[in-house]
């Protein structure tokens, strides 16, 4: 385990689009340790290189079905909600639920495909109160209410979506961004912590 006071200054403080870096709490599987069969988990074998995946890798099949699920909702964006509102409605999940490394990964997206990174900024300062425009907080206030324990998401959420522009396949998509990240944050959260990158 690293030194407290080290691991208390590496620690990021506030939600940030800057890249981070993420320690595990549990021994993840080295990279000389993959088999063929963890690399086939992983589905993209580059992510061997990060300790969050090498650690799911101990559990292989599991963690196929998480990678190819996550990929499907976040990149099949033929139809549908935008690429941009998925993530920013990960980055509300994440941002509500208290996931810095997961909020700093799903802003930058957020940022990148929507070009509106003050406004993507804005959600990580004020949280998910912030104004972003109505149709940015119809998304993010559904997340938010997908987020909430017990969840509150209803009917009202959806009128108020549909009067933003999303058609029920847009709203799918946000619904299961969301619940993903409700899962993804969770887990993330309970294996280890955030660190800022190395310099």
């Amino acid at each position: 385990m690293p030194d407290t006071d080290l691991a208390t200054a590496a620690a990021p403080k506030a939600f940030t689009r800057d890249q981070l870096d993420w320690t595990p709490w549990l021994e993840p599987l080295r990279e000389d340790e993959l088999t063929e069969r963890h690399i086939r988990g992983l589905v993209d074998p580059s992510r061997a290189g990060s300790p969050y995946f090498r650690l799911l890798a101990r559990d292989p099949e599991a963690l196929e079905a998480r990678t190819r699920t996550d990929k499907d909702i976040f990149y099949n964006a033929d139809a549908g909600l935008p690429r941009a509102e998925r993530e920013l409605a990960a980055t509300a999940a994440s941002r509500l639920n208290g996931c810095i490394f997961c909020a700093s990964v799903h802003a930058r997206f957020a940022a990148t495909y929507s070009k509106r990174g003050a406004e993507v900024d804005r959600l990580l300062v004020e949280g998910v109160g912030a104004n972003l425009g109505e149709r940015w907080n119809a998304v993010v206030a559904a997340a938010a209410a997908l987020s909430a324990t017990p969840p509150a998401f209803g009917d009202e959420h959806v009128d108020r979506l549909r009067a933003a522009g999303l058609d029920d396949l847009a709203i799918a998509d946000l619904i299961q961004a969301v619940a993903f990240f409700g899962w993804a944050n969770r887990l993330m959260l309970s294996l280890g912590e955030p660190r800022r990158a190395a310099e």
